[in-house]
């Protein structure tokens, strides 16, 4: 008795601290897998139905007696928010990676409602952050983060911008108080957009959507969240006045699509377990073409009255379960970490390993993030590791394989001098990454370079990574004004140049000065500015002289630049060096203010949102982004009830059918391009 007593308190105490990685500080130290057998474990060794307790004599306002939880595991709330005590429980679901476990769940609940088949409705387990919304009278008066399963955090403020999220239904049957349960998730685009736009500001990368997500709704800045575009779906009920308003599940989702709210784009209503399971199957080979992450499938009684009738356990409902698709795993040897520095001297390790097929590609490298993660997971060169994509996404080291590792190998010492310049690094408070501090670094100076020259920013082309290379190692290029100075002759003394791929260089230089004043502002690397900041301090400030003048309250007007950005922008507008800068590029020519053109342009497409599917002749797809900012409009990567146009191109996809299902209007190609001459 005393060592299962022992292991209880030790599993307790893992439960707790990898729950504070997840649900307070986003950042999960172990699988899905992992700990999901721990906490099966932890449940076999004693019942927890005296984790829910009762406060007597009081009730809630639909009547119901109210409940408090004290929570072994699980609470994602913090100090700095307003909590709310959720009318109906938000309470987990049990889990499950095995066919025979489904059935085995099947088989009790047939037991306990005395039916040999029941109903089900199969849907994705969408990997994002749980979320209550509450209507009164049609209008979203709270959106409350699940807390502990009884009170969470209210984050109206961090998601009330959702694009696709209605804050007032209209409908006549709208029950007059509800609470309808979600997702909080950030499509895999907008993903790869703030990982792009970190990864060019020398930032760590973020692990995977889900965390990302987890930390915007946390965000003490709105303005901040707003930047990121959070997306929503809903598919669960609370509480609901009156009650006995819905039969069904399925009744359910019909009336939330009929309200306007985003739904799941799969659910499949079934008469028994083995039509779930042939459900679960076709979800695993559709969800790969879902904006959103998916980690599994739900399965749910239909019928509400049989819900009622199963109950639940202190910590999930009898009526449900989710089972969790298996990521995609392989082994593999580690062969090397080498160690990056970025253009603003952050230090990033990466794994490089014996290629191996992962998720549909071959995976030579992975990430390690940082010296803290390598030192946590024991990771050492000659080790068989164990690699998956993150979010499907990124590929990273999940864990050693320790039965496998040989007795010579040693621990990996990080090192305390940058490998490229021998700077003694240094880490900020706060900050996990350690950096180099010498500007004049070379790696630095080619990293600022390849992204001054990146297609998203100048876009000169055939000044890549190698030619880069040689022109700081021979001291040709030191910082981003000697690109304009560069000479034909110079050019020829570069391994693989000839008169005709300097000519080609040297007008791709020229030609990039006659690059929009976004594209110029972003380019120059200003920490915390990415694509998006760019085209709004453009917009705004029409040059980068005004810009250099701006004050800490002009920035923080411009909906989406925080505090932070704006002290990085003032900062970075005081050096002597940039000042030095600006007055080059005005010299050499480039567009350092908008034209006159912009200024007078009709902003016809103002407060317009544009989606955009299918292969464009005519424009590329950057090009007709372009296009719609320039006149004032805005481009989606997803369809919603706000989207104004999708523009349809050939070969097209799920767009296509969900912008018909909301009655969005569709424009032709050649429709597109008649809206915009007109400006």
């Amino acid at each position: 008795m005393k060592d299962l007593e022992r292991r209880r308190k030790e599993l307790e105490g893992l439960l707790k601290k990898y729950d504070e990685a997840y649900y307070r500080n986003a950042k999960p130290e172990v699988s899905d897998q992992q700990y999901d057998r721990l906490r099966q474990e932890f449940d076999s060794l004693g019942s927890q139905d005296d984790m829910l307790g009762l406060f007597a004599g009081e009730e809630d306002q639909l009547g119901n007696e109210k409940r408090e939880l004290v929570p072994v595991v699980g609470d994602d709330r913090l100090e700095e928010f307003e909590s709310h005590i959720h009318i109906s429980p938000m309470l987990s679901l049990d889990n499950t990676y095995d066919e025979e476990e489904f059935f085995e769940f099947n088989k009790r609940l047939c037991k306990i409602l005395e039916k040999e088949e029941l109903p089900y409705v199969v849907e994705p387990k969408i990997d994002g952050v749980a979320v209550s919304l509450t209507y009164e009278q049609g209008v979203l008066v709270k959106a409350t983060t699940r807390g502990n399963g009884i009170e969470g955090d209210i984050i109206t403020q961090n998601i009330i911008h959702i694009q696709n999220l209605p804050t007032k239904i209209t409908s006549a049957n709208f029950p007059s108080l509800i609470e309808i349960r979600g997702e909080i998730f950030m499509a895999h685009d907008e993903f790869n957009r703030i990982n792009s736009e970190r990864e060019n500001e020398g930032l760590d990368l973020y692990a995977n959507p889900r965390n990302l997500t987890a930390g915007t709704v946390k965000l003490l800045d709105p303005k901040e969240a707003r930047r990121r575009k959070l997306e929503i779906v809903v598919y669960g009920l609370g509480a609901c006045h009156p009650s006995g308003y819905f039969s069904t599940q399925s009744q359910f989702h019909h009336s939330l699509k009929v309200w306007g709210l985003p739904t799941v784009e799969f659910l499949q209503a079934v008469s028994s377990a083995s039509g779930a399971w042939a459900a679960i199957g076709h979800l695993d080979e559709q969800r790969n073409n879902y904006s959103y992450p998916t980690d599994g499938a739900v399965i749910k009684l239909d019928s509400i009255e049989m819900q009622q009738v199963a109950g639940t356990t202190a910590k999930a409902p009898r009526w449900a379960i989710a089972y969790k698709f298996e990521s995609e795993r392989q082994q593999t040897l580690l062969e090397n970490i080498i160690i990056q520095v970025g253009r603003t001297g952050t230090i990033t390790p990466v794994a490089c390993l014996k290629p191996v097929q992962l998720a549909g590609s071959l995976v030579s490298r992975a990430s390690l993030h940082n010296a803290d993660e390598i030192s946590r997971k024991d990771v050492r060169i000659g080790d068989q590791v164990i690699v998956e994509k993150a979010g499907e996404i990124i590929p990273q080291v999940v864990e050693v394989v320790l039965s496998e590792r040989e007795h010579s190998l040693v621990p990996f010492s990080f090192p305390s001098v940058c490998p490229e310049c021998e700077s003694e690094l240094f880490k900020t408070e706060g900050e996990t990454a350690w950096r180099c501090p010498n500007s004049l670094c070379p790696d630095q100076i080619k990293a600022r370079i390849e992204y001054f020259a990146s297609r998203g920013c100048m876009n000169i082309d055939h000044l890549g990574e190698s030619v880069i290379s040689q022109l700081v190692d021979r001291s040709l290029a030191i910082k981003l004004s000697d690109i304009y100075n560069l000479s034909k002759d110079q050019l020829l003394q570069l391994d693989g140049f000839a008169e005709k791929s300097a000519d080609n260089l040297l007008l791709s230089i020229e030609k990039s000065k006659e690059q929009d004043l976004w594209r110029l502002i972003c380019s120059l690397g200003i920490k915390h500015v990415g694509v998006s900041a760019s085209k709004d301090l453009a917009r705004v400030f029409r040059s980068l002289h005004t810009l250099a003048q701006a004050t800490e309250s002009d920035l923080t007007a411009i909906e989406g630049i925080g505090g932070i950005m704006a002290k990085s922008v003032i900062s970075f507008f005081e050096d002597n060096a940039t000042q030095d800068l600006i007055r080059f590029f005005k010299d050499q020519g480039l567009q350092v203010e908008l034209p006159i053109a912009d200024l007078e342009l009709d902003l016809i497409l103002d407060g317009k949102i544009f989606v955009l599917t299918g292969a464009l002749s005519e424009l590329t797809r950057d090009q007709a982004v372009e296009k719609i900012e320039a006149l004032g409009g805005r481009v989606s990567s997803s369809v919603s009830k706000k989207t104004s146009f999708l523009v349809s191109g050939s070969s097209t996809g799920s767009k296509f059918n969900k912008a018909e299902k909301l009655n969005i209007p569709i424009i032709s190609e050649s429709e597109f391009y008649d809206m915009i001459q007109k400006g």
